[in-house]
Formats: C-alpha cells, structure tokens, sequence
C-alpha cells in the first residue's frame, strides 16, 4: 500500500481505540520505552504532545516518570514554525502555556528555542511503519525536515500501537528512517 491509503486505515484504526485502551497501551510502550533505552547521559529529549482527536500515543507517561528518574534531562516539545514551514525546539518548562494548533496540537505560545543539533532523542508520532523503519505520519514532511537537522548520533524513536506493515510502497529520498519503534509489546531495531 502506498502512505495515503496507509495513513487512512491507520488513523481509522487508531482513532476506533476506546479511550481506556489507548491509555492501558501508552502505558505498555512507556515501560518497555524505560525498559530498553539508557536516559543517563541524555541531555534533551523531545517528545510530541499527542493529538487527543486522533488517539495518538499518550507520552505523558514517559514525560512524568523521567522527570522524576532522570532530573537532568531538559525537554521540548515540536510548534510548527508557519513563515519557515520547520519544526521548532521549544523548551517545555512547569510553567509553559500551550495553545492549541489548527491541526489540534498542543504547542507552547513562547519558549526558549533549542537547535535541533542539541537534541540527543526524538520520540517521533506515526500512524504506521515498516520493517526498514520509514513511518507513515499526516504527509506534511515536517518529521523529516526537521530529524534531518539534528546530529547523526541522536536517536529518532517511534511510538506505536501496532505492529509494522509489510511495505510502504512510495517511500521518497526525503524521508528519514527511524532507529527504533516502540510498540506495546516489543522494541523493534532498524
């Protein structure tokens, strides 16, 4: 299948999971995320804010419990920069204010800015991906302009509810592949 047919069956499939399922499985990726990844000598970890219309991953878990283990790490979130067309690094701080975005994202209205190039993980939102870890996100390309600017070294890792699919027939030059997806029940390496 190509991403578009991709994303529609996925986002009907995750947007067709009860509220408590979607949470019980966020939950599940968050201690298998804990389980397998070192936090110890990262520095800035961004992580998106789930689009709650579309059932996306919930990240809070992972949020608040390495707040709690990992004191030093500093977190950002992704605001679409609209006069750039780029991803944004915006420092998440306890006293962030967050707007809302057209397409139901949550995103700091003002923050401290972080250069792509200081970020040591990216957990990045999918709908679907394959066994050569290319992602199917919403087609807008702004996961993979912005994974593109940050350092070769820097861990670009996909949160899922399902399992891989078979193929992405149109993967493009342009698109970046990931260095592992989490699922509720396995790390899956590329």
């Amino acid at each position: 299948m190509n991403k578009s047919e991709l994303r529609a069956k996925f986002l009907n499939r995750q947007k067709s999971l009860a509220e408590s399922e979607r949470l019980e499985k966020s939950q599940q990726i968050s201690n298998r995320y804990f389980s397998n990844f070192q936090l110890d000598t990262t520095s800035f970890l961004q992580l998106f804010l789930p689009i709650l219309k579309n059932k996306e991953v919930e990240t809070s878990f992972i949020l608040e419990r390495a707040k709690k283990e990992f004191s030093h790490i500093k977190f950002t979130v992704p605001r679409v920069n609209h006069v750039s067309d780029e991803i944004e690094s915006c420092l998440l701080e306890p006293t962030t204010m967050l707007k809302e975005s057209k397409w139901g994202i949550r995103e700091p209205v003002e923050s401290e800015i972080i250069e792509p190039d200081r970020i040591d993980i990216v957990l990045v939102p999918l709908l679907c991906f394959d066994p050569r870890g290319y992602r199917v996100g919403y087609g807008k390309g702004f996961y993979d302009r912005f994974l593109k600017m940050c350092r070769k070294d820097c861990l670009k890792i996909g949160l899922s509810f399902f399992e891989s699919v078979d193929e992405i027939a149109d993967v493009h030059e342009h698109d970046v592949r990931l260095d592992h997806v989490v699922t509720p029940d396995r790390v899956i390496s590329f």
